[in-house]
């Protein structure tokens, strides 16, 4: 990569729109990496939403 195709973190739109939550330190945005990783989701697929179940004081010791 030359330093001119470096992407810096104030290139991207919505970092400039909050960059009063972003750290003043972050300088640059992680390198690509040789693996990308995704998850492939189905079309029409809803969230599992499952609240946690209750445990009593025995089982959370265990």
């Amino acid at each position: 990569m030359t330093p001119e195709s470096v992407l810096r973190p104030s290139d991207i739109p919505i970092v400039n729109e909050f960059l009063d939550v972003f750290s003043d330190d972050i300088t640059s945005l992680p390198p690509e990496r040789e693996i990308e990783f995704s998850i492939d989701l189905m079309p029409g697929a809803q969230p599992i939403s499952i609240a946690p179940y209750r445990m009593s004081p025995v089982e959370l010791r265990e």
